[in-house]
């Protein structure tokens, strides 16, 4: 269902988009929020959780969303200000001290919005920091393929939209229980590191994208790779993710899980698009066309990402433990496919 949705949000999107104007994109949201906020009061239980009784983390959460906002903020205005100017050094210094601060602070607090002590897991951290490899690939496809399918090839929203489907197909089939079997059988990391290979050659097709470039030749491929390698990575770094945390700290475990990947996404993004802007800018400089220098911006921040998610996949294959079959029970991987489906889409 998560897959899907998103597969439906791409063509909404493209609808809206040429019907409408871009601006109705957010507007969608509100209706969509407000019916989901009244179905989750009436369908969802409520879990018996602490409560606010013993203290709520105002100030670590501050500290860790200004700091990420600042370096996000410092990475795009990059391009404007220059790498090394004291514009972006002096944003990112403060997002790197508001960090800190945010790290020496919840070692204090009675109910720290992150137990330090959930660090010490290394299933949990090796997992998360290799989700953030995986995801700043992903994000990388979809935010620089739908601008280089616009602004190169000409699609229309729609169009762009319909592109996105192999990967969003091949994501949906997979969550249909195929990548459980597989984990279920060979164990999390024989599933996983072949799935993050096949996204990274995803991602080096993506670089071979241009003004001539064939959709069903060079774009149909890289999506589908892209998708599989998604739909057979995300599931084993959860279940590993969570293999060895308490029941207690399953929350916090997933949450952490997540986060990572949401902010190395958005850090992963801000990067690349601001090297592929840049890029763009001196090859357009220099004299070439419009689509020529845009496309040459977008097969560089392609090439990073692919190099982002080999690293990844490296990392990985040190690091991880889990090679044989049948060490997750089975029912359980099946709830954890059911609830992280989707997920890059969400993103």
């Amino acid at each position: 269902m998560a897959v899907g949705g998103g597969s439906i949000g791409l063509l909404v999107g493209g609808v809206l988009t040429q019907a409408l104007g871009w601006r109705w994109i957010f507007f969608i949201n509100v209706p969509i929020g407000i019916v989901t906020f009244v179905l989750g009061r009436v369908l969802i239980d409520e879990n018996v959780g602490l409560g606010i009784r013993n203290g709520v983390d105002v100030t670590g959460s501050t500290l860790v969303t200004l700091a990420l906002m600042l370096g996000i903020f410092a990475i795009i205005e990059a391009t404007a200000y220059g790498w090394v100017s004291v514009h972006t050094l002096g944003f990112g210094a403060a997002a790197a001290g508001l960090l800190i601060a945010f790290f020496v602070l919840e070692a204090r607090p009675r109910n720290p919005i992150m137990p330090l002590r959930i660090l010490r897991i290394p299933t949990l951290t090796n997992s998360s920091i290799i989700r953030g490899f995986l995801a700043t690939g992903l994000n990388t496809t979809f935010f620089l393929g739908a601008l280089y399918l616009a602004n190169v090839l000409g699609y229309s929203p729609i169009r762009t939209g319909l592109a996105f489907l192999p990967i969003s197909l091949m994501m949906g089939l997979l969550s249909a229980g195929v990548t459980a079997r597989l984990v279920a059988r060979f164990g999390a990391k024989r599933v996983l590191v072949p799935g993050m290979a096949a996204g990274a050659v995803g991602l080096l097709l993506l670089t071979r994208v241009g003004p001539g470039a064939s959709f069903a030749t060079v774009v149909f491929p890289a999506f589908l790779l892209v998708g599989f390698g998604a739909g057979t990575s995300f599931l084993p770094l959860l279940s590993i993710a969570m293999a060895d945390v308490p029941g207690a700290d399953a929350g916090l475990g997933s949450g952490i899980a997540n986060v990572s990947m949401q902010m190395s996404a958005a850090l992963g993004l801000a990067v690349l698009g601001t090297i592929a802007t840049d890029r763009s800018r001196t090859l357009a400089a220099s004299g070439q066309p419009a689509p020529v220098a845009l496309s040459g911006g977008y097969r560089l921040a392609f090439l990073i990402a692919a190099a982002c998610v080999g690293v990844g996949t490296v990392v990985a294959q040190v690091l991880l433990q889990g090679g044989s079959g049948g060490e997750v029970d089975r029912g359980a991987l099946r709830q954890v496919e059911i609830e992280n489906a989707g997920e890059p889409l969400a993103t």
